[in-house]
């Protein structure tokens, strides 16, 4: 067994169990009533340490600067009482949204208080600020789950998504984060080598699981890359269909894979709150659009279960397809080639 999934099952009780087997419940009841009824609290929340980044991705708002909504550091305090009041029947913490988490000067001890919560934990960076000292403390915060983005295994490939990227430093992050491991004898975190296939690097797939090997990286994951202007087609997109989220029609356009029926998980178990409390419907509402409620005014419980999520609920198991964030969806396709 991954020491991950058995850290995951360490963190496991009647209450989290009992929760999610309602959630679960109520989404199936849903589904087949067509109306949005909802037992329980979130499975799985997304947490936005910060929306700062240090690269220039061509296909992330972070890395576009194109946000609408302003750049920030979650606050500490406000994420301590939001975890205060979900972790007794939270399942898994992403320490991720948009922008890079390192950033955040907090982000380590915010880890060290969900491990207190006896919370699983994850987080997804860039690895350039995985100092020696860094990846000493990432170890001691006790974070489950690390994924590193290594999107090619030359410079060359790599800075032609990681517009700013130093792949030395991904490499030298990876190596540090292992080596405290070792020394403090630590199972965890689990770290994954995640590789956003696009056409550059495809032909680099063999060569990072190369080099996870030969580095002790715990999993290699290939994920397709979400194109925001996919429909005349775009110069990311793989030459191999499997690593796509999109597919060519007789006509030359694009099409998303996603049937997009009406339907969703995420809206029943993995909501997200950004780093200034907001909380939108899941990680597609990347600018913050579709507010649920705001945490520094109310608490998730009374957004969780208010008239607001309520109605996007209904609006999504009405007609998903009128729904902007849900038309470039992979919610219910394979995001992991």
């Amino acid at each position: 067994m991954q020491p991950s999934k058995y850290a995951f099952i360490r963190k496991l009780n009647a209450r989290r169990i009992l929760n999610a087997a309602k959630v679960l419940a109520s989404y199936y009841f849903s589904k087949a009533t067509r109306k949005p009824w909802h037992w329980g609290m979130p499975i799985s929340v997304s947490i936005e340490p910060t929306t700062s980044c240090n690269l220039r991705c061509p296909e992330c708002p972070s890395g576009l600067r194109s946000f609408t909504r302003d750049t920030g550091m979650q606050d500490e305090r406000l994420f301590q009482k939001t975890l205060d009041e979900l972790a007794s029947t939270l399942l898994y913490l992403t320490f991720y949204f948009q922008g890079e988490p390192y950033l955040n000067p907090r982000f380590l001890d915010m880890v060290r208080y969900a491990k207190r919560k006896e919370v699983f934990t994850s987080t997804s960076t860039n690895a350039h600020y995985l100092t020696d000292e860094k990846a000493r403390e990432t170890i001691e915060s006790g974070l489950d789950r690390l994924i590193v983005s290594i999107d090619g295994t030359t410079q060359e490939t790599y800075e032609s998504y990681r517009i700013g990227g130093n792949l030395e430093k991904v490499i030298e992050g990876t190596k540090n984060i292992l080596a405290w491991k070792k020394k403090l004898n630590s199972n965890t975190p689990h770290v994954i080598f995640q590789f956003l296939v696009v056409k550059a690097n495809e032909h680099q797939i063999d060569d990072v699981k190369k080099l996870a090997e030969e580095l002790g990286v715990n999993e290699v994951r290939l994920k397709t890359a979400q194109i925001y202007d996919y429909k005349q087609g775009s110069e990311l997109i793989p030459s191999k269909t499997k690593y796509s989220r999109y597919y060519q029609q007789a006509d030359g356009s694009w099409k998303l894979k996603n049937k997009l029926e009406n339907q969703c998980w995420k809206m029943w178990q993995a909501p997200v709150i950004t780093w200034d409390g907001l909380v939108v419907p899941c990680c597609f509402d990347k600018d913050a659009k579709h507010r649920m409620g705001d945490l520094k005014q109310t608490t998730f419980r009374e957004l969780w279960k208010g008239p607001v999520y309520r109605n996007f609920r209904a609006s999504v198991l009405r007609s998903r397809k009128e729904i902007d964030i849900c038309t470039n969806c992979s919610e219910g396709t394979k995001v992991w080639a």
